[in-house]
């Protein structure tokens, strides 16, 4: 089933909807969320609640592009689930990580008026990673987006984990450069 046909179900509040999302997406989703938290079971509620939340929201949106609607959802999920294992000492690793390592781009301390631009700054990092080669912006996607260590990354995008971490250092310094000339504070 393709994936316009699936936002139909949705849109209509048919129960297939579910049923074929978790047919085609199921594993995407799980991947996404195991990548973030590391725990099949946390990983499993997050995709659960993926399903849930696209129930609920996409009778009012109609996404362009039904995995990309449905991992952004799966990453805020797992995100917040990161948060509240984090409040009982319990981190995943790996997107501890990545997110140092962005945080070094952006920082991490906004005053409320320069959180209200966050989608100002989605947009810019968003035009920045158009401007670079396929091969990078994959690599950052896999890296910043989906979580993946270092060498997961490097793998899916066919590099040495060593080329991967220099092509993610010299991005990170673009994108902070960038990012600076178009008036937000890195």
């Amino acid at each position: 089933m393709t994936d316009s046909e699936i936002i139909e179900l949705y849109r209509k509040q048919d129960e297939g909807a579910i049923r074929q999302t978790q047919e085609k997406y199921h594993r995407y989703l799980m991947k996404t969320a195991m990548q973030i938290l590391g725990n099949e079971q946390d990983a499993e509620e997050c995709v659960n609640d993926t399903y849930l939340a696209a129930w609920e929201s996409i009778p009012a949106n109609r996404p362009e592009h039904l995995s990309l609607y449905l991992a952004k959802i799966v990453r805020a999920k797992a995100i917040d689930r990161v948060r509240y294992n984090t409040s009982e000492k319990r981190r995943s690793e790996e997107f501890t990580f990545s997110i140092e390592e962005l945080d070094e781009v952006v920082s991490p301390e906004a005053s409320p008026e320069e959180a209200l631009d966050s989608s100002l700054l989605r947009e810019a990092i968003g035009s920045f990673l158009l401007k670079q080669p396929t091969n990078v912006r994959k690599l950052f996607l896999a890296r910043y987006f989906s979580f993946q260590s270092l060498k997961e990354a490097a793998f899916s995008c066919g590099m040495s984990e060593s080329k991967a971490k220099t092509i993610l250092f010299r991005l990170r310094k673009k994108l902070r450069s960038y990012l600076k000339k178009e008036g937000f504070s890195v």
